[in-house]
């Protein structure tokens, strides 16, 4: 059997998911390399990117070389198959129509006191996204990292990617033109987000970095954190299915097999289903499906890695699981979905019903695909048009409010043993003489 079955009150199921839960064995080893990346990149620029890019994409490039013209955007544009075309502007469409919905607005009140308050909202001005490329190509990635931020009102919006032996794949280049992308460097790895976030001659730095990648991305987004934002930590793709025995076996396992394939090998795929006449079936079909895949042989790793298909007592325990883990994908084939929907507390998105797998939350139907993975779904949200917006407060006293809650903030300044916070408030509700609280 390709993928294990396990039962949840096994020794086997615990060993499993302590698995899932453990930071990776190898981080402390990555951090060091990431940080000699960072440090090579800030001393020596341009020289260190086009180095570490022949030593890491084996892809010799001239610094003329390292951006991408805007006429080659244009091309690649023409060079597409007019149904291609339409896919990633249809894309597009539906992407920014769901991205408007979440923005948030500036406002301004005025409250009991006659205090003004509100916040005034604006988009961040300079914001660099982080597309994987290599053996890959992604443009759906560019389209649901570049268009909230063009949606938010990001003024300059600068793409990295990784450049491949084989040239520059046209689908890649034509979403970034249709999403509005400024600048497009071939630049991948740590190394492009050490230039993003502290420049080169080539490259200008921006504000926030946003974007999944492997994990040495990861680790270079964290250790630039402070230097400039940074939208979450998207790792290697996970699903998660919770099935009743009336679901789809072949269903199940092709969703089962298209987030695993991804290729990293540390994917997850997981069935949680009361059934276990289902988890069999389903342990068929994936073999049935793998023997004519083109990505079998990455998928197999990852079935055999960090996936199961798990027998729980019941869906309540289905949901507590998956709860505990958080998936980044959670899809619900059940028979009433929309029934269960308020047992989910962590999870990147959800997928209702038999008719809404994962896939098509990836590229088409309008909410991101950049989701917390690792379970940081426990706090962390989807990127969107949301985390291109910077908030600040306003607030405009008045004599009548500050004679109201100055005794109060006094009060509190001296709690806390400000005194000269509370004079500075005192001061102007009887600036003639010192008042000092019994």
């Amino acid at each position: 059997m390709t993928v294990r079955l396990l039962a949840s009150g096994s020794a086997a199921f615990r060993h499993f998911l302590d698995s899932l839960t453990a930071p990776p064995a190898e981080r402390d080893e990555i951090d060091r390399r990431v940080a000699a990346i960072i440090h090579a990149v800030r001393k020596s620029g341009d020289q260190a990117l086009i180095a570490l890019t022949a030593r890491y994409d084996r892809v010799k490039l001239p610094r003329v070389r390292l951006r991408v013209a805007a006429s080659e955007l244009t091309a690649a544009r023409r060079r597409l198959k007019p149904v291609e075309l339409r896919a990633l502007e249809l894309a597009a469409r539906r992407i920014a129509a769901f991205h408007r919905r979440t923005l948030e607005r500036t406002f301004r009140y005025r409250d009991r006191t006659g205090m003004g308050l509100g916040q005034i909202v604006l988009p961040i001005q300079r914001v660099g996204i982080y597309v994987p490329g290599g053996q890959g190509a992604y443009p759906s990635s560019l389209l649901m990292n570049a268009i909230p931020a063009r949606v938010a009102g990001v003024k300059e919006i600068v793409m990295v990617s990784p450049p491949s032996a084989a040239g520059d794949n046209p689908a890649v280049l034509a979403a970034a033109e249709i999403a509005g992308v400024d600048e497009f460097y071939r630049v991948g790895g740590a190394q492009a987000v050490a230039a993003l976030a502290y420049g080169t001659a080539s490259i200008r730095p921006v504000d926030k970095i946003v974007g999944p990648g492997n994990a040495w991305v990861q680790a270079a987004k964290r250790m630039v954190y402070g230097v400039v934002d940074i939208d979450k930590m998207a790792g290697p793709s996970e699903v998660m299915v919770i099935a009743d025995r009336a679901a789809n076996p072949d269903w199940i396992a092709a969703d089962l097999i298209a987030q695993a394939e991804h290729g990293s090998g540390d994917e997850s795929a997981i069935l949680l289903t009361p059934s276990r006449a289902l988890a069999e079936k389903v342990a068929a079909a994936l073999e049935a499906a793998l023997t004519d895949l083109p990505r079998a042989a990455a998928v197999r790793r990852v079935l055999k890695g960090r996936s199961a298909l798990v027998v729980v007592d019941d869906l309540d325990e289905a949901f507590g699981i998956a709860n505990l883990i958080a998936p980044e994908h959670l899809e619900l084939e059940l028979a009433h979905p929309r029934r269960w929907l308020g047992r989910v507390e962590a999870a990147g998105a959800v997928f209702l019903g038999a008719m809404s797998p994962a896939p098509l939350g990836d590229y088409l139907a309008g909410p991101n695909h950049v989701l917390p993975t690792g379970g940081s779904a426990r706090f962390a949200s989807p990127l969107g048009a949301y985390d291109f917006l910077k908030r600040t407060s306003i607030i405009e006293g008045s004599a009548g409010a500050l004679k109201k809650l100055g005794p109060t903030v006094a009060r509190l300044a001296r709690m806390e043993g400000f005194e000269g916070h509370a004079r500075a408030v005192e001061i102007r509700i009887a600036p003639r003489r010192r008042r000092r609280e019994q």
